[in-house]
């Protein structure tokens, strides 16, 4: 029986959907939202407070402010609150109703961004607002997860040897691109522990991380608007592009069989579905795909109806199983 004094102190990391059974797509599907911050993101979080008390650059009556668009905000909320310091996130319009009142419920002040950088959007904005304040006040402490490598190294500790535990065929894993710090910490360890395995990465269409164009975007965790320094592409194998509609539809998919996930899951799901019927080779992959969150936090925007019609067309409810095409 697991006993804690501190939210932090639980995640949970042997946790699988069996996709092949709820809809009849070949992959286990990692469920990282059963946590008291309730994202992926609480490993992150927490490496890169820890790293910062152990450099002494955060102390007693330090304030954290952090860039997020939703999950990193909630996760730093909670640990800010635990550990007593104060917490400033400053994140956009995406973000979630939900994760905003969860940061305000941890004693986090909300800053909103509503107006884009001509250069970076909205993440550019939201980053210029962080240099302003920590420039204001020297209490302020700045974590960056941007370019933090404590980012990248909590999954590389943690994330995926849990993975590689649970899987020991494993061929292939899907992981969602943001700041990149779950995929390069995934893709580093496999490449130096087991290198057979495929990493694939799926990010949102709009998104620049991989050089593609930028497009507008609506539901917040995956894509980015600048291109992540993190990320290292000679670790990765496959990058897939998925449409926000294809997020939409595959979230109301598994909430349909009874599995609610957040948008982020939705769109790893949806390229792992794609790039797994494109394998000519007629074999079975041992194939994992993470899912950062669960879906709470998108009851007003992915789940609810007029909110998904009226950004992406009356169709994007029509859940039948479409004809995957290629968007790489």
């Amino acid at each position: 029986m697991p006993i804690i004094s501190a939210p932090q102190e639980y995640n949970e990391e042997d946790l699988y959907v069996d996709l092949d059974a709820v809809l009849g797509i070949p992959l286990h599907l990692k469920c990282e939202g059963f946590n008291f911050t309730g994202s992926v993101k609480q490993k992150a979080a927490l490496a890169m407070v820890e790293a910062a008390e152990e450099s002494g650059a955060l102390t007693p009556g330090s304030i954290l402010v952090e860039s997020s668009s939703g999950n990193l905000g909630v996760a730093l909320s909670i640990i800010a609150a635990s550990k007593g310091y104060g917490f400033v996130c400053v994140t956009d319009s995406r973000c979630n109703l939900a994760s905003k009142r969860l940061m305000n419920a941890f004693g986090a002040e909300v800053h909103t961004i509503t107006e884009p950088a001509e250069d970076g959007g909205f993440l550019g904005a939201r980053i210029a607002h962080v240099r302003a304040l920590c420039q204001e006040d020297e209490r302020y402490v700045w974590l960056n997860q941007y370019v933090n490598e404590a980012n990248w190294q909590a999954h590389h500790r943690h994330t995926a040897p849990a993975i590689a535990r649970a899987h020991p065929g494993l061929d292939v894993l899907f992981v969602g691109a943001g700041t990149t710090g779950t995929l390069m910490g995934c893709a580093r360890w496999f490449k130096s522990n087991r290198p057979g395995v495929r990493i694939v990465a799926v990010d949102s269409v709009g998104s620049v991380a991989f050089g593609h164009p930028p497009a507008p975007r609506m539901i917040p965790g995956l894509g980015t608007g600048v291109r992540p320094p993190l990320l290292d592409e000679s670790f990765i194998d496959d990058v897939v592009m998925v449409p926000e509609p294809d997020t939409v539809r595959m979230c109301h998919r598994l909430a349909a069989r009874g599995f609610l996930f957040g948008g982020s899951t939705g769109t790893v799901v949806s390229g792992a579905a794609r790039w797994l019927a494109e394998q000519t080779d007629g074999g079975r992959l041992d194939a994992v795909a993470i899912a950062p969150d669960l879906g709470e936090r998108y009851l007003d925007t992915v789940y609810l109806a007029n909110w998904a019609q009226g950004v992406y067309g009356s169709d994007v409810l029509d859940t039948a199983p479409r004809p995957l095409t290629s968007l790489s």
